[in-house]
């Protein structure tokens, strides 16, 4: 049984999402049972590959038991098993918020959710770049659908630019990929980081086109500068639970990056290693630059939050410039904070909005709140947590983050990221004391919130002490995750133990 395990996080999803899809109308009850209860099930099952994948062995299961190069395979390591767990985390506090009515606006909600959930796993498990083709391409039917749950005007037009921004990032992604299949003659990511290491001369340019052509699909999906453009509009429109939710989206774009850059063009590549390294740094950096702009310039809690989502994707990414063990095992700390932090964020600021009514998440002044101390105790601690201040899980990332820089990195990091962490300070103390402090006199507003409601955040926003109390055993697993990716040999003879010495 355990043998099969890796599969679950696929097959879990597509099988509850085909019974959801089945029965599309009525049933609300028998879906939220078996949304709630599949997402509960792929946590349990994303815990127990984390202590499979924490012995340090690289792991994989070949479909048809067609053995690699030539069959689909999935791989199991200790990053691959910490996506997993952070994706299913961040589901079940999304799908049990959605329960409390965000649901039913559309009759296919959870089977979306679900395969969404396929789309996503399936990419963070993948050993081949079709399969991550593929799996990104589930993901995105998913997300397109889910992005206009419930319909109206802001939704419909941030899904017509998302749709055809990723569309033409799938084109280039086949693209990317149909040149390194010609020219290393293989789609396997192991034995590409073996052809490429013993790559002819005359190659070599075909092979940095492709590389480069993935590195935009993938600053595509992570919304890197200056691609970034769709991200704010779309996360802001979406419904709570899917913003929720479309927190992990932008980090399958880091993880791609990850995966690609450190296996595949890894310091054995030769004249390609570090192919990505200068772009990805400055990019970076520039993304940071641009979401402090745009923190500061929003006027609305979710536009907010959704720059604060770019905020974060910079600082992962000037970590993957950074290149270093020191740097991963950071920058994946953040990852785990930033991804459940910003997710409970988002179903807060739709909690804030409904009780205050005609004003919903607009800056502007409101009455006070039937709920109004509970709400702004929350978006206190999450404020502080995502603006990396002290004691919560943001300001120990982001220490960690900037620790690693070393030499002229830390002379363009440091001021920029403390810079922008200053803007997003100061937007979100501007948007707590607008909201609740500035209120006006009068009759209290907005009903009693649902409790399914109150899980969600809860359960997202306590990742902010929890991961400060545990930080000694998640700082080990990043630290060994961090050593594991640099040292792609294990990984590459454990798929092909007939390559001979991986470089």
């Amino acid at each position: 049984m355990m043998q099969h395990l890796i599969i679950f996080p696929i097959v879990l999803p597509l099988v509850a999402g085909i019974l959801l899809l089945y029965q599309r109308q009525g049933l609300i009850g028998f879906k939220r049972a078996l949304g709630v209860a599949a997402t509960a099930l792929l946590v349990v099952v994303a815990v127990l590959l984390v202590r499979q994948a924490s012995s340090g062995d690289v792991l994989y299961y070949a479909l048809g038991d067609w053995q690699p190069p030539f069959g689909i395979v999935l791989v199991l390591d200790r990053l691959s098993a910490l996506m997993l767990l952070i994706t299913s985390l961040l589901a079940l506090g999304a799908v049990v918020f959605a329960c409390a009515g965000d649901d039913e606006k559309g009759s296919n909600f959870h089977g979306l959710f679900q395969w969404q959930l396929l789309g996503i796993n399936g990419a963070f498990l993948t050993g081949d770049l079709f399969n991550l083709f593929v799996f990104f391409e589930v993901l995105l039917l998913a997300s397109y659908a889910l992005l206009l749950h419930g319909g109206g005007k802001a939704r419909i037009q941030a899904g017509v630019h998302y749709v055809v921004l990723n569309l033409a990032g799938s084109s280039l992604f086949l693209i990317a990929v149909g040149i390194l299949y010609g020219a290393t003659g293989t789609l396997n990511m192991a034995d590409m980081a073996l052809r490429v290491a013993e790559l002819p001369a005359e190659r070599q340019g075909l092979v940095t086109a492709g590389g480069l052509m993935l590195l935009v699909v993938f600053g595509l999906k992570a919304a890197i500068l200056p691609l970034y453009f769709w991200l704010p509009r779309a996360y802001s429109a979406a419904p709570a639970p899917v913003a929720a939710l479309f927190a992990i989206m932008t980090k399958v774009g880091i993880y791609a990056i990850l995966r690609v850059y450190l296996l595949i063009f890894g310091d054995g590549a030769g004249p390609l290693a570090a192919l990505e390294q200068g772009w990805v740094w400055w990019l970076g950096l520039a993304t940071l630059v641009a979401s402090g702009v745009g923190i500061l310039a929003a006027r609305d809690l979710r536009l907010l939050i959704a720059y604060l989502v770019l905020l974060s994707v910079g600082t992962l990414l000037v970590g993957v410039g950074m290149r270093s063990a020191q740097a991963t095992s950071a920058l994946l700390y953040y990852l785990i904070h930033t991804t459940l932090i910003t997710g409970g964020l988002f179903l807060l600021a739709d909690m804030i909005g409904a009780q205050r009514g005609k004003a919903g998440t607009r800056l502007v002044k409101g009455r006070p709140l039937v709920q109004g101390k509970a709400l702004s105790l929350a978006l206190f601690v999450g404020a502080i947590a995502v603006a990396g201040v002290p004691p919560f899980s943001g300001a120990l990332g982001k220490a960690l983050v900037l620790n690693a820089a070393e030499g002229a990195e830390r002379l363009w990091l440091w001021p920029i990221l403390l810079l922008a962490s200053l803007a997003s300070l100061i937007a979100l103390s501007r948007a707590g004391t607008t909201m609740f402090w500035r209120s006006h006199r009068g009759s209290i507003s907005g009903k009693v919130l649902p409790k399914r409601q109150w899980f969600g955040v809860v359960w997202l926003l306590s990742a902010a002490p929890l991961m400060v109390i545990f930080a000694g055993p998640i700082s080990s697993y990043t630290q060994a995750t961090a050593a594991q990716l640099s040292a792609p040999q294990d990984l590459i003879q454990t798929l092909l133990p007939d390559a001979g010495e991986a470089p």
